[in-house]
């Protein structure tokens, strides 16, 4: 699959990852490691699970091999304690931070009526307390960089009734991610921190796809994370330097002059994903 940023454009940049063991994230960070970053993941999966591929170690073993540093944070974004390491971690091994993305989430589509506070107080403090605590956290060293920037992994502002109503505390959790990184890039433009927002135009094929949205026939619609990771890296290495947007990864490739998108998968009609247009 193709890069969507010429090498070299993140050479020497600095990492901070909530998440990326897997999936999407470790996508965009083994793509941002053949560029030259360096990477600090803050994960959980320390240890193998029978229902997710790959580990923290495993993920960091694959970002070296693309060429990349990277050092894994085991903790919990939900903790302070585990936020602040990690933070200290990325200081301490690459002497700064550049660039925060946002990727641990929780994706739960019950109704409100399903949803137990249990699993809402879950998914709004994975989702949008987490996206909070870790960005804080990176605030002092992302003002010292010459490029700062924010990347979270949210959906554009779709009010649409059909989304609205869907899966209401899902939706907030989501929601909250994008409306945070879109205040801080008005709150920060002065130390001249970016922040942008990125989401699939389409499903992307990872274990919460395949175990909460459809099994195997929801995978065999969904494009590889490797269409993220592209429109991740092309955001991040933009000359433009965008900031307070809210992106569909297709759109960000169209912009870098990528117009074919079949090698990443997801068959002659890729399902759309959600939040994506009208329901």
């Amino acid at each position: 699959m193709n890069d969507a940023a010429p090498a070299g454009d993140l050479a020497g940049r600095t990492i901070v990852m909530s998440g990326g063991s897997r999936g999407i994230g470790l996508a965009i960070l083994i793509t941002a490691a053949r560029h030259g970053a360096n990477c600090v993941l803050l994960a959980k999966t320390a240890e193998p699970d029978p229902r997710l591929p790959g580990t923290i170690h495993t993920a960091v073993e694959q970002i070296e091999s693309a060429g990349g540093r990277a050092v894994a944070v085991v903790g919990d974004v939900r903790k302070i304690e585990d936020v602040e390491r990690a933070v200290n971690v990325a200081t301490s091994s690459f002497g700064g931070i550049d660039i925060v993305i946002n990727n641990a989430s929780a994706l739960n589509t019950q109704g409100t009526e399903d949803v137990t506070p249990k699993r809402f107080d879950l998914m709004q403090s994975i989702n949008s307390r987490g996206t909070f605590m870790l960005t804080r956290a990176c605030l002092d060293a992302l003002k010292r960089s010459d490029d700062g920037q924010i990347l979270t992994l949210s959906p554009p502002l779709n009010l649409d009734p059909g989304w609205m109503g869907a899966f209401p505390p899902y939706m907030l959790s989501k929601y909250g991610m994008s409306l945070l990184t879109l205040g801080w890039a008005s709150e920060f433009a002065e130390h001249g921190i970016r922040a942008n927002c990125l989401w699939p135009q389409t499903t992307i094929a990872t274990a919460a796809v395949k175990n909460l949205l459809g099994g195997g026939p929801a995978i065999s619609q969904a494009r590889h994370p490797q269409i993220v990771a592209d429109a991740a890296v092309s955001i991040l290495t933009d000359p433009e330097r965008p900031t307070a947007q809210t992106f569909l990864d297709e759109e960000v490739l169209v912009r870098a002059g990528i117009n074919e998108f079949s090698h990443y998968g997801g068959g002659a009609d890729p399902a759309v994903d959600l939040f994506v247009g009208t329901r």
